[in-house]
């Protein structure tokens, strides 16, 4: 009995041998390298899902930041300091006044001086430069010997520096010794002391941003004119249309959204104008010369905040300045609206 119970315990059925003593493979309990490389793969999955989910806010996100530090966070606080009373010596020192500060403009005989004055600068700027960089675009987009160099010539008034440019024209504005004059004089016409007067000054002013901007608008109406199908000159030329007849009829049709967009930019540019009035103005400072003749908002506003100190008085200003732009935004976007309508 005793061996055949022993058989019984050591005898292995035919065909099953060497099972119970063959070891586990590698990996087939999950803690092998095949279990290890699979846990790898699993994570370089996840990696790759969460690079390419957050890759992109993370390009982008600089630029939010910089906006946030540089541009909201001023916007805000200016909205919110416009409705105190606040020194710019003590910016912490606030006391509420709600809308004073905005209802004090409404009868502040300065601020619509310099409202008019933004209003009538940025008219003599904008039409002459719009409507001369309308022409030099046409010029520029014939068949020119050298056309490159035209162009980069043309951009080079946008270059220079505002300060630069606007104490040249100083000179030649100047009442004694300015090359205006001395023309005006070669012609037989009077002297003209253009920084006191009203209307000079403005005109000597306007002047300064048409020279400085009318070539970067001639830039963009050049790249809008090269993008208009030469089959409508084509068509137009076999119906007779003479040189001047395209230009009216096919290019500045065509040109409808880009004029648009330069006027709304020109306007924008115009409701800021500060750099050349404050330098123009010479050792009158922000006042915009002896009688305020020439003052926009933007000198306005310098005047307030930096140099009368009153920051609740300059941040009133600035928001309205903001909703002057934004309701120029609003008839852009009326006008815009009709013009597709129209097309």
């Amino acid at each position: 009995m005793a061996g055949v119970a022993g058989d019984a315990t050591t005898t292995v059925p035919s065909g099953w041998e060497g099972t119970a003593a063959r070891p586990t493979p590698p990996g087939a309990d999950g803690t092998g390298r095949d279990g290890r490389d699979e846990r790898r793969r699993e994570r370089r999955r996840r990696w790759h899902h969460r690079d390419l989910t957050w890759s992109p806010y993370a390009f982008v996100a600089p630029f939010f930041l910089f906006f946030a530090v540089f541009g909201l966070f001023p916007l805000l606080y200016t909205g919110w300091a416009s409705l105190h009373r606040v020194e710019l010596t003590a910016p912490g020192d606030m006391e509420w006044v709600g809308a004073r500060n905005f209802s004090r403009l409404l009868h502040d005989d300065f601020f619509w001086n310099a409202l008019q004055n933004t209003v009538t600068i940025g008219l003599l700027s904008t039409v002459p430069q719009l409507l001369i960089a309308l022409v030099l675009a046409q010029l520029l987009n014939q068949r020119l010997r050298g056309s490159m160099f035209f162009r980069v010539a043309v951009l080079t008034p946008y270059a220079t520096s505002v300060a630069a440019a606007t104490l040249v024209f100083v000179l030649l504005f100047g009442r004694d010794h300015g090359m205006i004059n001395w023309g005006l004089g070669l012609a037989g016409l009077d002297a003209v002391d253009w920084q006191n007067g009203t209307w000079t000054s403005q005109l000597a002013v306007s002047t300064i941003v048409v020279w400085r901007w009318t070539g970067y608008n001639a830039l963009i109406y050049l790249a809008a004119m090269q993008s208009i199908p030469d089959e409508l000159y084509e068509s137009a030329a076999l119906d007779g249309a003479s040189p001047r007849q395209q230009f009216l009829h096919v290019t500045v049709p065509s040109l409808r959204p880009t004029i648009l967009f330069t006027c709304v930019v020109s306007t924008i540019g115009a409701t800021q104008l500060f750099g050349e009035p404050l330098l123009f103005s010479g050792g009158a400072g922000a006042t915009g010369g002896s009688d305020h003749q020439f003052q926009t908002l933007g000198l306005y506003l310098y005047e307030q905040g930096w140099v009368n100190l009153h920051l609740g008085r300059a941040s009133a200003i600035a928001w309205s300045m903001f909703l002057i732009l934004l309701i120029i935004g609003a008839v852009n976007r009326l006008v815009a609206r009709r013009l597709r309508r129209s097309s």
